[in-house]
């Protein structure tokens, strides 16, 4: 594992007592359902394909090109998230982090309305393609948001509460197909409200916004100190808040001098380095098949035999278990270091999928019978997604966030949300065709390049675990670029003694 090199003077003794304040907690929770509304809306496709009024409505149980149309709704609603991932970099740095939540927001609410209200495969694909490019741009966005008003102490459980959202959008699509499943309305649409319900959490955190912190990094690099200020009093311990303060403000003042061109990303080493690390993290995490089986998991499941009743309440176990896992990761993420959680995760998900790939090739499911090797098969689809969450899901969301120094960081997180959307592009695309054609043997295609990964993050990822934001860059090399320490130290003591201290929220 990589180790941190941090210079002396480079880092700051931020205070021991709690950091933040109950407002910090309180508009993290308003934000969630962001993360909720993107969950949710990547989700739902997963029960609507097995929902057979859906099927029925557009042909796709006769047509003999349907294979290729599902392909295609899970294809577009990645190449809409690929344009999205863009979106984060252009609005966050001109606008704000919170216009980068509110333009998306709307994006899933108006796609979210019309996906719903879909007459034809056409409508219902284009406006997949803008929900994928809404969900995506939240996805990266709120991260860098939760990232920023966090302090460093906690910013890792703070920034988890994104995933653990995430999770909670995709338990509840599963649930409320599979509860759609067994309404049968006279005019046979049941499909349609299950996509509808995407709209509600993106509307409840439109409602939300006008109450909720711009960034204080974004801020203080607009030069609004004073509003930075009183935001940072308001989220963050009083002493805390005033050292927090003058070390952004001291490194926003470096960071304004430095290159933040698409092109330094290439040219300039240490910026190199994060980017190779920030698309190997990027196509490594979705080397573990995660949102193919997720997406894909009543197909999976039809695979094993399976009814489709039991296909979409297994689907429903599965995302429940997910959201409870994405729960119990807020305990150990920063407990360990982030490259331990990411290798390790990744190893321990890969076993799972041998464990899978070796079982259904024993026993080839026979429909009408439930052997217990096949039974064993769905265990290790469930311990799957145990270890993918507890370990892996959320560190990635917070490692992406981190890595980045606050000029580039909206840059950095466009690169991987763009990247996972190529990668998952071509996963989703060859998915159907390949567990129809190849069967268990497409998990080799997952497991191989995985481990690889899993090696390579172990040996060169740093950890960046409970460090400020600003004190980062060091490990990659960059301390030159960073303010000293003891001079930032000396006024924030002064600017402590000089502050008065507000009541916690």
């Amino acid at each position: 594992m990589a180790e941190k090199n941090i210079p002396a003077d480079v880092h700051v003794e931020h205070v021991h007592k709690r950091q933040f304040k109950h407002y910090n907690i309180m508009v993290i929770g308003a934000m969630c359902f962001a993360s909720m509304g993107m969950g949710y809306s990547a989700s739902i496709i997963g029960t609507t394909l097995a929902q057979p009024s859906f099927l029925e409505y557009f042909h796709l149980d006769t047509r003999p090109d349907a294979l290729s149309l599902i392909s295609t709704m899970n294809g577009l609603f990645q190449a809409g998230a690929f344009f999205g991932s863009i979106g984060i970099n252009v609005v966050a740095d001109r606008f704000g982090r919170k216009m980068s939540i509110i333009v998306p927001s709307l994006l899933v609410l108006i796609s979210g309305a019309c996906l719903a209200g879909s007459v034809n495969v056409g409508m219902f694909i284009t406006f997949r393609f803008f929900s994928g490019m809404g969900s995506w741009w939240l996805l990266g966005s709120v991260p860098v948001w939760m990232s920023e008003i966090s302090p460093p102490k906690n910013r890792g459980v703070l920034v988890d509460c994104h995933s653990a959202a995430l999770l909670f959008g995709y338990f509840a699509a599963s649930w409320v197909g599979a509860g759609f499943y067994f309404y049968h309305p006279a005019a046979n649409n049941q499909w349609r409200a299950p996509l509808g319900f995407q709209c509600f959490p993106v509307f409840v955190v439109l409602c939300f916004m006008y109450w909720l912190p711009e960034s204080p990094r974004w801020l203080l690099q607009q030069d609004r100190t004073e509003e930075a200020e009183r935001v940072l009093r308001k989220l963050h311990d009083s002493d805390e808040a005033a050292l927090e303060l003058q070390q952004i403000r001291n490194q926003i003042a470096v960071d304004n001098t430095l290159e933040n061109s698409w092109m330094s990303l290439v040219t300039k080493r240490s910026y190199r380095k994060r980017t190779f690390i920030t698309i190997g993290l990027s196509v490594g995490i979705q080397m573990t098949g995660v949102l193919v089986i997720n997406n894909y998991g009543p197909t999976i499941y039809a695979s094993l035999g399976l009814s489709t009743k039991e296909q979409l309440v297994y689907q429903g176990g599965f995302n429940t278990l997910g959201f409870g896992c994405g729960l119990l990761a807020l305990l150990v993420v920063d407990r360990f270091s982030r490259p331990l959680l990411i290798a390790g995760g990744t190893a321990i998900v890969l076993a799972t999928l041998v464990a899978e790939a070796a079982l259904v090739a024993s026993y080839p499911p026979v429909p009408g019978t439930s052997p217990t090797g096949l039974k064993g098969a769905l265990a290790m689809i469930y311990l799957y997604i145990v270890f993918a969450e507890f370990l892996l899901d959320g560190t990635q969301y917070i490692y992406f966030s981190e890595v980045w120094p606050n000029h580039l960081r909206a840059k950095g997180m466009t690169i991987a949300m763009a990247t996972i959307a190529l990668v998952n592009i071509m996963w989703l695309q060859v998915a159907p065709t390949a567990f129809a054609n190849i069967g268990w043997k497409f998990y080799l295609c997952f497991i191989i390049p995985g481990y690889i990964f899993a090696v390579c993050a172990w040996l060169f990822f740093p950890d960046t675990r409970h460090l400020a934001l600003e004190e980062i860059a060091a490990i990659f090399g960059d301390a030159d670029e960073i303010y000293h320490a003891h001079d930032a130290t000396k006024l924030s003591l002064e600017a402590n003694g000089k502050s008065e201290h507000q009541e916690d929220v």
